[in-house]
């Protein structure tokens, strides 16, 4: 049966209100913020939950992304925004209790995530072959652009460009369990409503008028490979390290944002912006890059964002941006401008690379990149800053991964399986 014209853009805003809340995670230095000032958590013990939040996440999205392929995205993830939804209710009940936390925000909102992420990912790389790259951007750009809202309605009075924000002011008004409770039951409802709008295209399915372009030898390949000839490819490796090295730069900044802003001396309300325009920036980058890379190919974006990465890393160290609000909204805004970029060309990539039958599960296995990230950059701030006292060697670790991984990127080349 054929589709009417015009479903694919409705299967885009249902991506879109599901990833808005599956970037709840990303919000995690404004709840980081509260556990340290009102709960006597230690910087490492806030990045713990969060980290254990991404590599569950990474985890379980290996077993979801072969399972969507299988089942259609749509159960997958009503699944998933479910088990969101009731892990950010169920924390409410034993606020600050560092254990729960680890189940509930770590362990069982990490899973839910994991298990819905790829589903709008995948499910538009199949209605949008003629524009891949944006698609993909704007399919994961709700996922970075989702903790603004969190970050400004939680907030207690956050302050952008010179504009008082008093939207609701959640942790004023609820505390930070009923702030988390009403969080969880916006997952279950607007989560809920996206999962269900997605779908895949019909067998054979392709745009009206549109004509597959020849893949270029270096950038793309029209082969389907499965994921166990996948992971034997050095191609497959190199974007797992890049994953792994670029994304680290990025997790480690979001983890700590609002936190590094109040310790370098700056008011909660101007670190709180931080992370505001961050989370915009964050998924602007996504879009943005995601259409650069179509024009430009993406082993040239990657390598050209992992690069811009590294210059911020370093000039928050020798530039001292950190101590002042101007000069922390343009650390915020250029670091989640190139970090957002990691989810659009990654899985653009893993496209040209492996092509789109196994296009989910294949994903899955580069997005465990994402998890290992999770665990060394979050961890790697608290360390630095509960034993040196600084984030500094923080931030130089994370600049010289970068660097990595942009030579990285200038090397990689699409595989073919008579090589």
């Amino acid at each position: 049966m054929a589709e009417k014209a015009g479903n694919r853009w409705l299967v885009m805003i249902g991506a879109l209100m599901l990833q808005l809340c599956l970037g709840a995670v990303y919000a995690w230095s404004v709840f980081a913020a509260e556990l340290k000032a009102d709960f006597a958590w230690s910087v490492t013990e806030t990045q713990i939950v969060f980290s254990v939040a991404l590599a569950t996440f990474a985890l379980v999205m290996v077993w979801a992304g072969k399972l969507q392929d299988k089942m259609g995205p749509q159960k997958i993830a009503l699944v998933g925004a479910g088990l969101l939804g009731l892990s950010y209710v169920a924390s409410g009940f034993m606020t600050g209790n560092f254990m729960w936390f680890l189940l509930t925000l770590g362990i069982g909102a990490g899973a839910g995530i994991g298990l819905a992420y790829v589903c709008p990912i995948a499910a538009l790389g199949k209605w949008f072959p003629d524009k891949l790259g944006l698609a993909t951007g704007l399919a994961v750009a709700g996922f970075g652009g989702g903790a603004f809202f969190i970050s400004v309605l939680s907030g207690k009075g956050i302050n952008m460009i010179g504009i008082q924000i008093d939207l609701i002011q959640l942790l004023a008004k609820y505390g930070l369990g009923g702030t988390l409770q009403i969080w969880g039951i916006m997952f279950l409802a607007v989560g809920g409503v996206g999962a269900f709008l997605l779908s895949n295209p019909p067998a054979g399915w392709k745009p009206e008028g549109w004509v597959p372009p020849a893949p270029s030898a270096k950038t793309a390949t029209s082969e389907d490979w499965e994921r166990g000839a996948m992971i034997k490819t050095p191609q497959f490796w190199m974007l797992l390290v890049m994953f792994v090295f670029a994304a680290s730069a990025g997790l480690m900044t979001i983890g700590i944002l609002k936190v590094y802003g109040i310790d370098s001396g700056l008011a909660a309300a101007a670190a709180g912006t931080a992370v505001g325009i961050l989370s915009i920036f964050n998924g602007a980058g996504r879009i943005v890059w995601g259409w650069l890379s179509d024009k430009l190919g993406r082993p040239m974006a990657m390598a050209l964002m992992f690069f811009l990465q590294a210059l911020m890393m370093f000039a928050l160290i020798f530039l001292g941006l950190g101590s002042n609000t101007t000069g922390l909204a343009v650390a915020a805004a250029w670091i989640g401008f190139m970090f957002g970029g990691n989810f659009a060309l990654f899985p653009a990539a893993t496209r040209d690379f492996f092509g789109i039958k196994n296009y989910g599960g294949n994903y899955a296995m580069v997005f465990l990149g994402y998890g290992v990230a999770g665990i060394i950059g979050p961890i790697l701030a608290g360390q630095a800053k509960d034993i040196l006292g600084s984030y500094d060697m923080a931030f130089i670790i994370s600049g010289v991964m970068c660097v990595i991984a942009a030579v990285l990127a200038f090397l990689t080349k699409a595989p073919h399986h008579n090589e």
